[in-house]
């Protein structure tokens, strides 16, 4: 068994590879197109969605037979904004194929995707793909894998012509060349090397050894003599493909079908089964000390639900199996909920369709019918109490003020939202408690847009739309000393606490409590509410009504008395300290800065630097390769809306762009008045009503 994700660059052709292994593993029997001009669209993207944008927008997973071997596949989106998808799939994926387009080379999103490869240690084969397209040269995109991103290339195949004398490829391993025949590329043709090509054929193979001979004494001996066999040759480089230290470099083009199967059989030879990959857990009733899991049948079960989807059904969980196995009737336990629960539907999932089966084995990816829970959490044998480890789920950083236009749109708007923020994280909903709006926070433009648009389509709720907000914070930037008294006499018992210290600016973290009270100034039962007290004050600053961060509050004195203090007290008497504290700090307003990568032909070079510079845009890197270039810059985040039509106009349509949250920064004095303006109005009126 295999469990392998696709990941790459938008367009680079992910899911058209999908499509050609379902194909070739017969799980279809027609291929379509991505962005389903044949009335069809691709198989892995079910979404209307996806197929009217010729994006994916969530992973989709399947299960195919290659020979003997079973393949669990994930097709994960390569636009940033769906970022929770690709890490939610990584987490539970043993082995990926890194798709590159051989014209572009590594763009901005490999490199994302190739750290999330990193975070998760999984290895992963090179497929360089579209060597049809004018251009093509996968020889240079080997090399950027070396230089961009760090790895250890070694091609297992090169490609017979380029652009449109693509013929097929040579496999270095067995030393022939392939042909791709039929009208699908379905049948293999095994033939000499072309001549003209026996020398670079030769010289890569070489190549292929010396590299692979680093991962086994009993290669590197019998290359020494002259004599090894391919099959020595092969476990080699399985070796120091599982051990992160080698990538196994395949061409071809999916789209015109030519090596894609060879990329099938380097999956089987190539990347981990789940008894190779190290997987634990923490055991909960052990100091959440690591335990290592066994893949085996034989064992207790454990396994992670990664994933949610409402479905006309109920709510399907993907689960991957880390060990023992899966039965309809098994009785598990949730370690988070608590709680037991019965496995009733079980069901292997194939895009949007699924196949109902009595049991899921070890190292299985399969769904659950009708469970409560949360993405994330663990199931185990009732007589274990384990959980794994969660994913990294980066925050949120624009939001929208959406509002149902009707009745009918408001009850749907509330079941859409409880039903999306519950499948994605990374987007969250709150009701403003001001203004009395519904906020939607995630991840981009086109994250929040593609949500609105399925509230419309799936639940027919229709919704207007505010600007879009930034997700502004406030900070400190100087140390601030406070000593508060809070004190309130009313009839019976009053309220006293009085807290001392000082508040002063951190860059590592967002808060830090310190207690340095001695004697027992305020007794120790009121730490923690001085604690709560200080975090509930930095819920909203007086700036312009953002959440503080990056503060340090250390009490170090204080006072109580025996009857009038409390818990609520001594909160009171930290928010109170923490606001007279605030005003002395300096505070300044912070905004999300942006990571932004545009790519375009390098004629266009001068229009992406102006673009950026009347953005506020700080340009970090530029590079040119051939007739594109790549610009990367830091732009603050209110700057970049409305930007992919601006970066269309200027570039022909021909340049794109990425950008992810990089780092928080200090919003100019201009802005910062401006903003503090508008807040200080928005009060003003809602007073007023």
């Amino acid at each position: 068994m295999r469990n392998i994700g696709i990941s790459a660059h938008i367009d680079s052709g992910k899911t058209t590879l999908s499509e050609r292994i379902l194909f070739y593993c017969q799980k279809i029997h027609a291929i379509h197109e991505v962005k389903g001009k044949d009335g069809a669209g691709a198989t892995m993207d079910s979404m209307d969605l996806e197929r009217e944008r010729g994006i994916t927008i969530q992973s989709a997973a399947t299960n195919v037979q290659w020979k003997d071997y079973t393949i669990n596949l994930i097709d994960t989106p390569g636009h940033v904004d769906f970022t929770i998808e690709v890490e939610r799939s990584l987490r539970v994926l043993d082995g990926a194929i890194l798709v590159l387009c051989s014209v572009a080379g590594v763009q901005s999103q490999s490199i994302t995707v190739d750290r999330q490869l990193k975070r998760y240690h999984v290895p992963r084969l090179a497929f360089i793909n579209k060597c049809d397209r004018t251009g093509a040269n996968p020889f240079k995109v080997k090399a950027q894998l070396q230089e961009k991103l760090g790895l250890n290339p070694a091609f297992i195949t090169i490609p017979i012509g380029l652009e449109d004398k693509l013929e097929g490829v040579v496999d270095l391993v067995k030393m022939q060349a392939v042909y791709f025949d039929g009208p699908s590329g379905e049948d293999l043709r095994y033939a000499d090397i072309p001549a003209h090509l026996v020398a670079d054929a030769e010289r890569y193979r070489e190549e292929l050894v010396e590299s692979a001979a680093m991962f086994s004494d009993e290669l590197a001996e019998a290359y020494l003599d002259g004599e090894f066999s391919n099959e020595m040759l092969m476990a080699a480089i399985r070796k120091g493909c599982i051990a992160e230290q080698l990538v196994p470099v395949f061409v071809g083009s999916a789209y015109k079908n030519k090596g894609v199967q060879i990329l099938l059989d380097g999956v089987a030879s190539y990347l981990p089964d789940p008894t190779e990959v190290r997987n634990v857990a923490l055991d909960l009733d052990d100091s959440e000390k690591e335990v290592e899991l066994i893949a085996s049948p034989a064992e207790k079960t454990v396994a992670l639900g990664f994933k949610l989807e409402d479905g006309q059904y109920g709510q399907l969980t993907y689960v991957r199996i880390y060990q023992g196995q899966l039965k309809k009737g098994d009785e598990l336990y949730n370690t988070r909920a608590r709680k037991r629960f019965k496995v009733g539907r079980l069901v292997r999932m194939h895009a949007n369709a699924m196949e109902d089966i009595g049991e899921g084995s070890c190292g299985d990816i399969v769904a659950l019918f009708g469970i409560e829970c949360a993405s994330g959490d663990t199931f185990c044998n009732p007589d274990l109490n384990y959980a794994m480890s969660s994913m990294f789920i980066p925050e949120p950083v624009i939001s929208l003020a959406i509002e149902p236009k009707d009745k009918k749109s408001s009850d749907q708007m509330g079941k859409a939202l409880n039903r999306f923020t519950k499948e994605d994280p990374t987007f969250q909903t709150y009701v403003d408690p001001e203004s009395n709006q519904t906020i939607i926070k995630g991840m981009g433009e086109l994250h929040l847009e593609v949500y609105v648009e399925r509230m419309r389509r799936e639940y027919k709720c229709e919704v207007e739309v505010g600007m879009p907000q930034v997700a502004y914070r406030e900070a400190i930037t100087q140390r601030a000393d406070f000593n508060y008294t809070h004190k309130k006499q009313t009839g019976g018992s009053g309220q006293y606490g009085r807290v001392a210290g000082y508040i002063e600016p951190i860059t590592e973290q967002i808060y830090e409590f310190v207690d340095q009270v001695k004697g027992g100034a305020i007794p120790v039962e009121y730490i923690p509410s001085c604690d709560k007290g200080f975090k509930a004050a930095m819920q909203k600053g007086s700036l312009i009504g953002f959440p503080i961060v990056n503060v340090r509050c250390l009490v170090n004195d204080g006072a109580s008395h025996p009857v009038d203090s409390s818990d609520i007290a001594f909160q009171l008497a930290a928010i109170g300290a923490f606001r007279d504290a605030y005003e002395k700090a300096k505070p300044a307003i912070l905004e999300p800065i942006m990571k932004v990568s545009v790519e375009g032909p390098s004629e266009f070079q001068g229009n992406i630097y102006a673009s950026l510079n009347q953005r506020r845009g700080i340009i970090t890197a530029s590079t040119e390769d051939g007739s594109f270039c790549r610009v990367e810059a830091e732009v603050p985040l209110a700057e970049m809306f409305g930007y992919s039509t601006v970066i269309r106009s200027l570039t022909q349509g021909k340049a794109e762009f990425t950008m992810e949250f990089e780092k928080y920064g200090k919003v100019p004095n201009s802005l910062a008045e401006q903003l503090r303006k508008d807040y200080l109005e928005k009060r003003r009126k809602e007073q007023q009503k």
